[in-house]
């Protein structure tokens, strides 16, 4: 019995030698966390949202990228050609945008929100496409029909028109929301906070041609309105990247029912006007997943933007002065429907 365990326990050695020596180290490639990661209490990520609502009013000559997320379930989003533009925010919620075609400085489509009301004209493309548009901001209105498919031909013609049919359904006032933040009362709003932790692999984008991947630090701001009955829903979510310093990056608002309705990316900060004492991030990229489209804009020369200037009312309400065929959504909505 005992040479039998003996036996046994020598086999079991050999086995455990031979093995190890047959094992091959090959080293694993994991994903970087970048740091050193800054640290901030939830009063100092309130400041930090309040230093960009410092601003009333912004000018600045912009670039337009415009996609259409309405065909993302089959794996395809169409991306129009960018497109030049202008643009003026004021507060509280007022914008008037100009969208132009790059080089000759024909204007696209024009569109003005008052914070009230939008008005859209669209003025590229076929003569069919020629509409003033008028709405209101907190209504909902089905997609604007355009009279027509976009044609299959190729060339200048069905590009104008395909980007034209995308941004009929652009709403200005979605442009307020994303380049003019909300502040943050925490004292009078009754709103409640919540800081946390969060931990995100992205594509490595210091290296644009490479495929790495790396692990980036977040904090999570979230902005809670009481409920009853113990129940809390959540308003808004900003996300602050920790790597180096404090910088707001996201900023997502949610529906009452908790849906995803707008997410805003913040690019790299730079610093506007000609003075050049206010910091604020230079791309801003708007995702609207309940109307399907994404703008990306981008500040052609930061330092050349116009801040705080008071802008009178009458500039962010649009006049029809080309004599386009006006569209009333909101006498759409209450028309009754035609008779069969």
């Amino acid at each position: 019995m005992a040479a039998s365990l003996r036996l046994t326990t020598t086999l079991a050695l050999f086995l455990l030698i031979t093995t190890s020596c047959n094992v091959v180290h090959k080293p694993v490639e994991v994903e970087k966390v970048l740091g050193p990661l800054a640290d901030a209490n939830s009063a100092q990520l309130i400041a930090e949202v309040n230093r960009m609502v410092g601003v009333r009013s912004i000018h600045g000559k912009v670039d337009i990228q415009f996609e259409d997320l309405s065909t993302e379930s089959s794996g395809i989003a169409e991306k129009y050609h960018a497109a030049d533009g202008a643009i003026t925010l004021q507060r509280p919620g007022k914008v008037y945008l100009v969208i132009q075609v790059p080089l000759i400085a024909s204007d696209v489509a024009q569109m003005t929100s008052d914070g009230e009301r939008f008005r859209i004209a669209i003025l590229k493309g076929d003569e069919k496409y020629h509409r003033f548009v008028r709405g209101t901001n907190n209504a909902v209105y089905p997609a604007f029909d355009m009279d027509g498919s976009v044609p299959v031909k190729k060339g200048k013609g069905a590009t104008e028109a395909q980007t034209v049919k995308a941004l009929s359904n652009l709403r200005p006032q979605h442009l307020t929301e994303a380049l003019l933040i909300s502040p943050i009362d925490s004292h009078a709003s009754g709103l409640m906070y919540a800081r946390t932790e969060f931990f995100q692999s992205e594509k490595d984008t210091s290296q644009p041609q490479s495929k790495k991947r790396v692990v980036r630090g977040y904090y999570l701001l979230d902005e809670f309105q009481p409920g009853e009955n113990g129940s809390a829903r959540l308003l808004r979510r900003f996300w602050f990247d920790r790597v180096g310093n404090i910088r707001l990056a996201r900023l997502q608002t949610f529906s009452d029912a908790g849906a995803l309705v707008t997410d805003v990316t913040y690019g790299e900060l730079k610093k506007f006007g000609s003075e050049g004492n206010v910091v604020l991030p230079s791309q801003i990229g708007l995702t609207r997943p309940q109307d399907h489209y994404k703008i990306s804009i981008t500040y052609q020369a930061p330092e050349s933007a116009t801040l705080d200037h008071e802008y009178p009312a009458d500039v962010f309400v649009l006049e029809n002065r080309w004599g386009l065929r006006e569209v009333d959504l909101d006498a759409q909505k209450t028309s009754p429907p035609p008779k069969p």
